[in-house]
C-alpha cells in the first residue's frame, strides 16, 4: 500500500526540495534534513505545482507513518516562516522571589527556592526570548526550537524531594500559539 500526503504551498511561500532536503523561505528560512539511513531511498519528497508530494514505496507500515510524519514537519516549516510561533511561560513563586535574566544562548535564573547559585537553561536556535517581571516570552520560526526552549527553563526549575503541591515555585508553559494570536 503506497502512502501519500500533500502539503498546499501559500503563495508568499517558496520551497526548494532537493532529495530529501527541504528548504522553506518565507519571512524567515528553515532547513531541514529528512534523509534517514533506515528509510534509505524509499520516501520520496517532490515539489509539482503549487504542492509538496511526500510518497513511499509501499514497502511497510512503519515507512508509510514516516511520510506523515515528515508532511507534518513540513506544514509547520511553513506555519514558522509566514506566522511564526509564540510561546508563554509564567514565572511563579511562593516566597525566595525568582530573577531570571538572558545572557547569549541561555537564561539565568536566580533566587530560585532562595539557592545561592543559578540555574541555566539553554536557548536552542533562533529562539528570541523576552523575560519581564511575570512573564517569559519565547519566539521563533521553529517550532522544535522554541518548543525545546521552553522545555529546557521548565527542565532548571525542577524540584525533587518535595511536595508539588505544596512548594509550586518555578515557571511554567501557559499558553502556545502563532504569533498572529491563533492558538496552536
Amino acid at each position: 500500500m503506497i502512502m501519500e500526503k500533500t502539503v498546499p504551498i501559500p503563495d508568499n511561500v517558496q520551497i526548494e526540495v532537493k532529495g530529501l532536503q527541504v528548504t522553506v523561505k518565507g519571512n524567515g528560512e528553515l532547513s531541514r534534513d529528512f534523509a534517514d539511513p533506515r528509510l534509505n531511498g524509499l520516501i520520496k519528497i517532490e515539489k509539482k505545482d503549487s504542492m509538496i508530494h511526500v510518497s513511499d514505496s509501499g514497502d511497510s507500515r512503519k515507512v508509510g507513518a514516516n511520510v506523515g510524519t515528515i508532511a507534518a514537519h513540513i506544514k509547520n516549516m511553513i506555519l514558522g516562516v509566514t506566522a511564526g510561533f509564540k510561546y508563554t511561560m509564567k514565572i511563579m513563586y511562593t516566597h525566595f522571589p525568582l530573577t531570571v535574566s538572558v545572557s547569549d544562548d541561555e537564561i539565568q535564573i536566580k533566587n530560585f527556592f532562595g539557592e545561592k547559585g543559578s540555574r541555566t537553561a539553554g536557548i536552542v536556535g533562533k529562539t528570541e526570548v523576552k523575560v519581564d517581571k511575570e512573564h517569559i516570552i519565547l519566539t521563533g520560526a521553529s517550532v522544535e526550537d522554541v518548543g525545546q526552549t521552553a522545555a529546557n527553563i521548565e527542565r532548571a526549575c525542577k524540584l525533587t524531594g518535595r511536595d508539588r503541591r505544596i512548594f509550586q515555585d518555578g515557571i511554567f508553559l501557559t499558553d502556545r500559539q502563532l504569533k498572529t494570536g491563533e492558538k496552536v
